[in-house]
């Protein structure tokens, strides 16, 4: 089965892993001689996060597509109770993760460890959120989603405008955060 929904979600989970890879590698060369060229680009790429991914991404997944896939799928509707709780308390991390960078960046060194410690949690348990997806979700959904389900899916979906993507998808709102993060960002995100 080929669907826009399920295009869009891989393609929006690609996406948010390269952020995450980039939040590592980023803080792994650390603010060095450009501090604020480091924390610049550390909030952009987590205000994406908050602003996409908890803001449009998941609330599809747990309106649309998560309630019907629990419907038909017993064994996938226990993932998706955790992957809903999950989803609750995203928007409440990455707000979390925020204010531990501003204190860093003004507060100093002193509370760098506070921050990564938090980031390093953040990452895994947000690659992994991604996995569990995309190794139960997603092919439950393939397997018991009917025609109609994925033609009302693929509607909501195709509507999505994920602000890293390149070409006539993006949003042109987005185009400060998209240049700001591409041009200071390590690859696989950037090319700073």
């Amino acid at each position: 089965m080929s669907s826009v929904t399920l295009r869009v979600i891989r393609e929006e989970h690609a996406s948010l892993a390269a952020v995450l890879h980039s939040l590592r590698l980023l803080l792994d060369r650390g603010p060095g001689d450009e501090p604020a060229a480091f924390f610049d680009v550390m909030r952009a790429m987590l205000f994406y996060i908050d602003e996409f991914p908890e803001r449009q991404h998941h609330p599809k997944e747990t309106q649309l597509l998560f309630p019907k896939v629990a419907e038909r799928s017993p064994q996938a509707a226990v993932a998706i109770e955790r992957l809903d709780r999950e989803h609750a308390g995203g928007e409440a991390a990455v707000r979390e993760l925020q204010h531990l960078l501003l204190g860093w960046e003004l507060m100093g060194d002193a509370r760098r460890e506070a921050f990564v410690e938090a980031l390093e949690r953040y990452i895994r348990f947000y690659l992994e959120h991604m996995r569990l997806e995309e190794d139960v979700v997603l092919p439950a959904a393939q397997q018991y989603l009917q025609e109609a389900d994925w033609a009302a899916l693929d509607a909501e979906f195709a509507s999505n405008t994920n602000p890293l993507a390149k070409g006539p998808a993006r949003d042109p709102a987005y185009d400060r955060l998209f240049t700001r993060i591409v041009m200071r960002a390590p690859s696989p995100i950037g090319l700073g």
